[in-house]
């Protein structure tokens, strides 16, 4: 099972305002490689951020923008299946990242832990990142990224395990999700499955991004 988990942490209420990112790797169902870079938003921080991640503005000061990191980002993301926590958020964040740098997006899919954990876990009260954490013994400094991230993986591969599956896109199938994905030309959410929609009646259309050129779906 390969994959990619990541985490952004942000400097303030906007999407586009990153000031980290934390990225795990895992082959064959190890960690491989871990990455974390600060970022500069060239934003204000609001003081409720800094109370949670604990980064201020004079340590992104010096660091790229999220338009200078791109280039570096890229491969962790181009045609990989990423993971994240709450993915809802952090694909957010990319998006509006990527729109503010004016760059195109990359061709990826997508999955999200947090819904994996409720259908998985559902006997469980709350299933924010830290709560699963403390469940599986895994060790967490919340709010860092690259913890963040690193938990994710952890937790993926435990809800893996849980399920006997061998990938992301087996165990969101056989719990009624569908992977999310990003392309040229936009994005659709990680969400309930055909089946499921149908049965609870419910529905959204994916996203378009609007801008001179869209294309077809690359990744599928």
């Amino acid at each position: 099972m390969n994959f990619v988990t990541i985490d952004f942490e942000t400097a303030n209420s906007s999407r586009s305002s990153a000031c980290s990112i934390g990225i795990v790797e895992v082959a064959d169902g190890q960690i491989v490689n871990e990455y974390s870079r600060l970022i500069n938003p060239q934003q204000h921080f609001d003081p409720m951020n800094i109370s949670i991640h604990r980064i201020t503005p004079s340590m992104v000061e010096h660091e790229p923008t999220f338009g200078e990191l791109w280039s570096e980002l890229l491969p962790y993301f181009e045609h990989k299946h990423v993971v994240a926590h709450n993915a809802a958020f952090d694909m957010s964040v990319l998006r509006h990242s990527l729109d503010a740098a004016a760059t195109g997006y990359p061709a990826f899919q997508y999955y999200c832990t947090y819904l994996l954990s409720k259908k998985v876990l559902n006997e469980l009260p709350a299933h924010r990142l830290n709560n699963l954490a403390a469940y599986y013994g895994i060790p967490l400094q919340h709010h860092d990224a690259l913890e963040d991230a690193r938990a994710a993986a952890l937790v993926l591969l435990k809800l893996l395990e849980h399920k006997q599956h061998a990938t992301p896109a087996e165990l969101s199938s056989a719990v009624g999700y569908k992977p999310g994905t990003m392309y040229a030309g936009g994005y659709t959410p990680f969400s309930l499955s055909s089946k499921e929609k149908k049965a609870g009646g419910w529905k959204k259309k994916p996203y378009i991004r609007k801008s001179p050129t869209t294309s077809n779906h690359p990744f599928l």
